[in-house]
């Protein structure tokens, strides 16, 4: 059984900008992601984190001398296991429109494993499952389009369960989503996560959601900047704020308070956290 079902060693990876010019977009990145752990990377515009998922995938492979990347122990460099690799790392995108294929919601769900020649009778079953744990079996014979943002992205989530994988990588999949649909996503990367034990890596830009994982890796410039449990990264404040990014809400009111000579603590990350802190710290006074 493999402990570490995701292994990145020394991955270095760059852009051809011209004939003469190359941009180093990623410079040594080592990650290890257990088996069943919910992964969140940050990091702002540019600074590689959607470079590293398509590495995830295999949409993007090492080259010579650039490091590795394992999944499920195989190396992602193996062009004739690229499809076993993207079965069992499935990937979703911001864009919901770009992954849905078919007319029907339940025959978009169908499309990935009609292709990988799944028995009729295992597909159906496969689609019922997927849409269900996605909480969208009501609208399998919807017109996707007929759909909000936040279904259309959980209709994509159940096309991807339904190639059974065991990591699902996520890039910004609530980046054009309102608050509503953020909300049903994030709810179903922790069902996913929770429940069905599924291995998740999310890519965002949204601390809140950040708050949600087991741990918290910060890419600044090609570079892991911070790593740990989301209360060990966000209590550096200061330090995530040098390098362009932010803190949960709850994490940054608290930090705030501290400045006016209040201390809730310097781990606080969300709001019932921060209200009971408040609260206590009233008693004490």
């Amino acid at each position: 059984m493999i402990d570490d079902i995701i292994e990145v060693k020394d991955l270095h990876f760059s852009y051809r900008v011209d004939e003469d010019t190359q941009l180093e977009i990623l410079k040594g990145i080592n990650i290890n992601v257990k088996k069943g752990e919910f992964l969140a990377v940050l990091g702002h515009n540019g600074s590689g984190k959607s470079t590293l998922a398509k590495h995830l995938n295999a949409i993007f492979t090492p080259e010579e001398g650039c490091g590795s990347v394992k999944v499920c122990g195989i190396d992602t460099r193996d062009e004739e296991r690229l499809y076993e690799i993207r079965q069992k790392a499935g990937m979703v995108f911001q864009n919901p429109d770009n992954q849905l294929v078919a007319t029907i919601v339940e025959e978009d769900v169908a499309f990935a494993p009609e292709n990988l020649g799944i028995e009729p009778s295992e597909i159906r079953k496969r689609v019922d499952d997927a849409l269900k744990t996605v909480n969208m079996y009501e609208f399998k014979d919807k017109a996707p389009h007929y759909l909000s943002g936040g279904q259309k992205q959980r209709v994509a989530i159940a096309g991807v369960l339904a190639m059974k994988p065991e990591v699902i990588i996520m890039d910004e999949p609530t980046a054009m989503l309102d608050p509503s649909g953020r909300r049903e996503i994030m709810a179903t990367v922790k069902k996913l996560n929770k429940d069905e034990k599924m291995t998740v890596v999310l890519i965002t830009h949204y601390m809140d959601e950040a708050a949600l994982a087991d741990r918290v890796i910060v890419i600044n410039s090609g570079e892991i900047e911070l790593c740990g449990t989301p209360r060990e990264v966000f209590s550096q404040v200061e330090h995530i704020k040098e390098i362009g990014l932010d803190v949960p809400q709850a994490t940054e009111l608290a930090y705030r308070l501290s400045k006016e000579g209040i201390d809730l603590g310097s781990d606080i990350l969300t709001v019932d956290e921060c209200v009971d802190a408040i609260l206590a710290k009233r008693k004490a006074d």
